[in-house]
């Protein structure tokens, strides 16, 4: 079987869950099916081509450079099989090579245009153009995966036209040899933590989606014993960048250690991190899964997260972490009751952790048991064949 498995994210240049869930799945598909990698950068190696927006787009919106990827992508899959396109960034791609080529394509997808009304900051116009492509690849798809099953039901919402024997649950996640408790802890010596303090963590992008300003709030009330180790960059809009480093300024001056890594740190340095903290907090607004919080359960760390989108569906509340309401009025832009009720919520369940060391560590433990037991990709990539089998058998 011979795939083509499109994606804006791929090693070295990952920074979000969406590229994580590629690079691991890949790695799996490669062992079962004929696979291509088509991504965004330059060259070409190893079953991995490399695509690069047009030139004479330079400056442009970024939706139309991305539209200019996809269809360099979508010349490069003739004589493929099948397509299976990750994120709105390359849907388009696939349903071209659809349509050129007669071939099956399938959607994997991590996230929703229209769940994501912030994304306008950051693409203007280009937001229209992004919804209308993500609609375009997931209406008219011979199978579209979601990554929980809320986020299948997030998607027959948003896309009511689909019809809903096309939507297939198959969970992100996680590489458990990988991703497991490391006792060295050189990363923390080099940021200047002091081990003889417990510290809350977080990695992630500077979004709106991921819910930074909320952590950076809330972290004003938490125990003031605490350190905290905020993994964050890549952020979406200067307007966002500059949200943040005010309210990191600003927490600075209320508490001591508090640690900002602007940058992507090498993931072993990542799991020593996760290893060592004594609660990961996920503070995400929309979160169709939230590999990261797999990634800290398989380090053996307790989580406090949202209790929102498939979140619920990885981290089991009371057993492997603390999941936080975030139902009650407001809107996903720091305005009304709810921030202030989530900001609060998150600080009483991040001390309920940091004030209990046994029992965040009989909860880093199951999320460890957890973690191996149901979310191996190995049998992701199982069940993703097993999906293309099924497609190419009807088309």
């Amino acid at each position: 079987m011979r795939v083509g498995l499109l994606t804006r994210e791929y090693p070295p240049d990952v920074y979000g869950g969406a590229g994580v869930h590629v690079e691991f799945l890949a790695r799996e598909l490669a062992r079962l099916v004929d696979l291509d990698v088509h991504c965004w950068g330059e060259g070409r190696a190893d079953g991995v081509l490399r695509h690069r927006s047009w030139s004479a787009l330079d400056g442009a919106n970024d939706a139309l450079r991305t539209f200019s990827v996809d269809l360099a992508m979508t010349a490069a899959l003739q004589g493929r099989e099948l397509v299976h396109s990750h994120t709105w960034y390359t849907g388009l791609g696939g349903h071209l090579a659809k349509l050129l080529y007669g071939i099956p394509h399938v959607v994997t997808a991590h996230s929703l245009e229209p769940l994501r009304p912030w994304k306008a900051e950051q693409l203007g116009g280009g937001y229209a153009l992004s919804s209308w492509a993500e609609r375009t690849a997931v209406e008219s798809a011979d199978a579209v995966i979601a990554v929980s099953g809320a986020m299948r039901d997030d998607i027959l919402g948003c896309y009511p036209a689909l019809d809903a024997s096309r939507v297939h649950v198959v969970h992100n996640g996680i590489d458990t040899t990988l991703y497991r408790p490391d006792p060295a802890a050189d990363a923390l010596d080099r940021i200047g933590l002091d081990r003889s303090r417990p510290y809350v963590l977080f990695v992630g992008r500077i979004t709106r989606q991921k819910g930074v300003p909320h952590l950076l709030r809330a972290a004003r009330d938490i125990d003031p014993a605490a350190q905290v180790v905020l993994c964050a960059g890549a952020p979406d809009t200067p307007e966002i960048d500059q949200e943040f480093r005010d309210l990191f300024a600003e927490l600075s001056r209320t508490r001591e250690g508090v640690y900002w890594i602007p940058r992507m740190l090498p993931r072993p340095e990542v799991i020593q991190l996760l290893t060592h903290a004594a609660v990961f907090v996920c503070p995400s607004v929309y979160e169709p899964l939230g590999i990261v919080n797999l990634e800290a359960m398989a380090c053996g760390t307790p989580v406090v997260a949202s209790r929102i989108g498939g979140i619920p569906e990885v981290v089991a509340d009371g057993e492997t972490g603390v999941l936080v309401p975030r139902d009650d009025g407001g809107d996903d832009n720091g305005n009304g009751d709810r921030d202030d009720d989530f900001e609060a919520g998150l600080a009483r369940a991040l001390d309920s952790v940091l004030g209990d060391p046994e029992t965040a560590r009989r909860m880093g433990e199951a999320g460890r048991e957890r973690a191996v037991d149901e979310f191996g990709w190995d049998a992701v990539a199982r069940r993703t064949v097993g999906l293309y089998e099924e497609i190419l058998k009807q088309a």
